[in-house]
């Protein structure tokens, strides 16, 4: 391994003794108590076990659900050999866990503060920072003296000439800008440029901080010394022989990279939309009927379907054939996951066994505005373009399913209205050919997202939401359409039911006229928005959901007429004519993937936190057993990811910045981890806290520290020292800091 371990704290206890001690009842109390949170187990039979005291409780004897005798829920059973005792540390306790953001924007923490009342906010309406949740800023880390792009490619006597001229107010001497206008190269990962070493091309030129390894003075017969760059220019006849293109554009092995010609278009809305705009009008339409007879007056009770069939009309054209999809028991499924659902991080789980992952969720409306950071969201690895594993006698297949076209990566967008998300699924069909799948994000719970009418906003407007895929899928070309939903708005009034008949049938106007709205997948999140991520996922609601997929084929010969069942060409779920159903919630395990799939009868399980916590769990399912990963095994990890950020974000100043910040996001999750070794009991639990303890060894223990500082010096093995520009400010209180997943 090329990452050097630096000096640890020889005292575990001390640094074991910073993370939180709820060992007695008093500190449980904190814990689940604080906040108005509680924390709930499903015991193994399935069955939803609601936790409602605040203290531990130690669990009795149960021949039902097996659970041994001595285990106390929320809590870690750790053996007493790694405790550390806390008795007189009690002061010292880290806020509770806070994973509500798990689905929200990375950049906008003020959408957490959007539902505080009006005594939150100061004098003239401003709002007051309260020291959590507060707008977090990385600072800044780039070069000192910024090296001119015309000089960041060329060898030290043949530069470009630079389009500014004399005006340019960048560095043009290269010499300089080595000695003075950077920092000196990072000794980390031997001191070798990871996407040098792995296609011998790196896309940051002169500007990377590991330059020294594909560098060299050459003497020439004159005297003179010259800075070159070692075989830094791509083959004749590659994609990256163009240096008119932008660096972003120059890194190998990446796929669905938007031009910045494209973003041009988009952003002076030069872009032909025109039969689009024919099938939104068709919407608009079909809104406006349906909406004259919901609200008709109470004098007309006679209007029905057949006085509305005489106004409706056709929609301009049919749906593209589409790509024929495959969900099965051995496909595990990442989840959209913000902030960490990076290429880089879905790279290492599609290397650890992941089957099928998704992006960072993207805005409709900056898609279509071309925005660059939500259009970088996009891009997928090449390992994400390759089949996913498949098992043909699981369930039925199209005749016509070719596994060889089938791939992994799928986008997820976002948005409030019908026209925006149907647009933004015309452009990435267009610019995007590599997906395996457009799911809108229907459960997303941050206010400011709920508020706009979008995320899980749109589960109390399942009319919108029909029209939305509906939409979607005529203009998607053969690109199938999914949807992420949660169980409702409120977690006592579930709607998950209603919202599957209509997405499975088409509402009751359209469904015998034009047959389902083309929804290919189906994800339920067992949890409502009210509840974000405070309650055990509600495994048993999903398996009455998942039963009630499995009735489509009966219900629908009752419901659809014979001539209006729509177009087979058009459908893209499975050969039985019901949609994919996929559960998602507190999988934190191979024992809990197979439990929901047998149980519950999914037709495979989606991953959020568990993955962010131990992405070796795709290797957990595919093994069919528990891996004990030892720290070494643990922090290569880490240096695969790192490696993987430095070849997508560049290894320059700015790339390595990039690639430290995501990797403290990656550490605020990966510290939660418990090894298997120092539990008394098994399963684990995705929502137990572990009280105090001390690693196996010393840099266990340093990874199991939730003190952001001991992140900071994990990712100075593989980056070098921190930029003094870079800030990295904790997201609660106490030292302890969460990302959003």
């Amino acid at each position: 391994m090329g990452g050097q371990h630096p000096d640890v704290d020889s005292n575990s206890e001390e640094r074991a003794a910073k993370r939180i001690k709820i060992d007695d009842a008093g500190a449980a109390q904190d814990r689940n108590g604080e906040n108005g949170q509680e924390t709930a187990h499903a015991p193994q039979n399935g069955t939803h076990v609601e936790h409602s005291q605040p203290e531990p409780e130690v669990q009795k004897p149960s021949e039902e659900n097996g659970e041994p005798t001595d285990r106390v829920k929320g809590m870690a059973p750790i053996k007493k050999e790694y405790l550390i005792d806390m008795s007189g540390n009690q002061n010292e306790r880290s806020s509770a866990v806070d994973d509500d953001a798990a689905e929200g924007r990375g950049s906008n923490d003020r959408d957490q503060r959007d539902g505080q009342d009006s005594r939150d906010r100061g004098k003239k309406g401003k709002k007051k920072a309260k020291g959590q949740n507060i707008d977090r800023s990385f600072g800044r880390f780039d070069d000192a003296i910024p090296l001119c792009n015309s000089r960041a490619y060329s060898s030290e006597f043949s530069p470009k000439e630079c389009p500014y001229g004399d005006g340019c107010k960048m560095c043009h001497d290269l010499r300089k800008y080595l000695s003075e206008g950077r920092r000196e190269d990072v000794e980390a990962l031997g001191g070798k440029c990871p996407a040098f070493e792995a296609y011998g091309y790196c896309a940051s030129g002169w500007k990377c901080r590991f330059v020294k390894s594909h560098m060299q003075e050459i003497e020439h017969a004159d005297g003179r010394k010259e800075l070159v760059l070692s075989d830094n220019r791509p083959p004749k006849g590659s994609k990256f022989e163009d240096r008119g293109k932008s660096e972003d554009e120059l890194r190998p092995g990446i796929f669905n990279v938007v031009t910045m010609g494209q973003k041009i278009e988009l952003n002076r809305k030069r872009l032909d939309f025109t039969k689009t705009d024919q099938y939104i009008q068709w919407l608009n339409h079909e809104a406006g009927i349906s909406q004259d007879f919901h609200h008709r007056r109470k004098d007309q009770p006679a209007l029905g379907i057949e006085d509305l069939r005489a106004r409706f009309v056709d929609p301009p054209f049919k749906p593209s054939e589409k790509r024929r999809l495959y969900f099965g028991p051995e496909t595990p499924t990442l989840a959209p996951l913000t902030t960490q659902g990076n290429l880089p991080f879905r790279r290492l789980c599609v290397e650890l066994g992941c089957q099928a992952t998704y992006s960072e969720m993207a805005l409709g409306m900056p898609l279509l505005q071309g925005s660059k950071p939500d259009w970088t969201l996009m891009r997928a690895h090449k390992s994400e373009i390759t089949p996913p594993k498949m098992n043909p006698g699981a369930i039925p297949l199209f005749d016509d399913y070719n596994h060889s076209r089938d791939l992994k990566f799928g986008a997820q967008i976002s948005g409030s209205a019908h026209w925006v998300v149907t647009k933004a699924a015309d452009v990435l069909n267009r610019y995007c050919p590599h997906l395996r799948v457009i799911d809108l994000n229907c459960g997303c719970p941050i206010d400011k997202v709920f508020k706009s009418g979008a995320g899980s906003a749109l589960l109390d407007a399942s009319g919108k939401m029909e029209r939305m895929i509906r939409g979607m899928n005529a203009v998607s070309g053969e690109i199938p359409i999914s949807a992420k939903i949660r169980t409702g708005v409120r977690k006592d009034r579930s709607t998950a039911t209603q919202i599957i008949g209509k997405l499975a049938f088409g509402s009751r106007e359209h469904r015998e006229r034009l047959g389902a709205p083309g929804c290919a997948a189906l994800t339920l999140h067992g949890r409502s928005r009210e509840q974000r991520y405070t309650k055990t996922a509600d495994w048993g609601y999903i398996g009455e959901c998942a039963a009630l997929i499995k009735t489509y084929n009966d219900e629908k010969a009752k419901i659809t007429d014979t001539i209006a069942e729509p177009d087979e060409s058009t459908l893209s779920n499975a050969k039985d004519g019901r949609m994919y159903f996929l559960g998602n919630g507190d999988c934190y395990s191979h024992v809990d993937y197979y439990e929901h799939i047998e149980k519950a009868r999914v037709d495979t399980v989606m991953i959020g936190r568990g993955a962010l916590i131990k992405p070796w769990i795709f290797e957990e399912i595919e093994k069919g057993q528990y891996l004990d990963k030892s720290s070494t095994e643990r922090l290569g990890y880490i240096e695969k990811f790192v490696k993987y950020g430095l070849e997508a974000w560049g290894s320059d100043e700015l790339g390595i910045g990039f690639t430290r910040r995501f990797l403290l996001e990656y550490l605020s999750f990966a510290h939660r981890y418990v090894p298997i070794g120092l539990l008394e009991h098994l399963p684990p639990r995705l929502n137990d806290r572990p009280p105090a303890y001390k690693g196996r060894d010393e840099m266990e223990t340093l990874m199991a520290s939730d003190n952001y500082k001991d992140w900071i010096k994990i990712s100075e093995m593989f980056l070098g020292p921190v930029h003094p520009g870079f800030q990295f400010q904790p997201k609660h209180k106490s030292n302890s800091y969460e990302a959003e997943g």
